[in-house]
């Protein structure tokens, strides 16, 4: 039987929109292999939540960007196939901005591409739990900061958290979280 860590695990995802386009991963590891999902990854000790998200970006991707803010934070529990919880993660959602190089798979990714926003709408891809909502989330902050409205710059985690993260906190978001899987 395996021991559950005595705390969750905290990781980042990095949330970045150009052009009417998320960036998002194929997940080549459980859990949700095979599901489109933002890049990210575990915090190393000692890393902030900036630094984790570039560096997670990056070694997912190629793509290098600017952490700007957090703006959510997401429940996700990876189940055994008995239901039994195996991992407790906490996803902390950041805003990046795009700054160079076009998406390569790398580490654990399958496949790393722009995915138009309107094709998370439709149902067209497996996407892991949440990444529609957060893609949305994000598209509209990106919008506001590239008009002006909002501050834009400096990591800012608590503007908006995961009490304004709507029907997706609290549920079970490995097991069963791939649609289509």
């Amino acid at each position: 039987m395996t021991t559950l860590p005595a705390r969750p695990i905290p990781a980042t995802i990095a949330a970045v929109v150009r052009d009417g386009h998320v960036l998002l991963v194929r997940r080549a590891n459980p859990p949700d292999e095979n599901c489109w999902a933002f890049p990210g990854g575990k915090i190393d000790a000692g890393e902030c939540i900036e630094a984790a998200t570039a560096r997670e970006l990056l070694e997912e991707t190629g793509v290098v960007a600017e952490p700007l803010h957090v703006f959510d934070a997401v429940d996700v529990f990876d189940r055994d196939d008995a239901g039994a919880l195996r991992r407790h993660f906490i996803l902390i959602a950041v805003l990046c901005r795009w700054q160079s190089g076009e998406p390569v798979a790398g580490d654990d990714a399958r496949d790393a591409r722009w995915i138009p926003l309107a094709d998370l709408e439709g149902h067209e891809l497996a996407t892991s739990f949440g990444v529609a909502r957060l893609a949305r989330k994000a598209a509209a902050l990106t919008a506001a900061l590239d008009s002006g409205s909002s501050s834009g710059s400096g990591l800012n985690s608590g503007s908006d958290s995961a009490s304004d993260s709507g029907s997706d906190s609290g549920s079970d978001s490995c097991s069963d979280s791939c649609s289509d899987c």
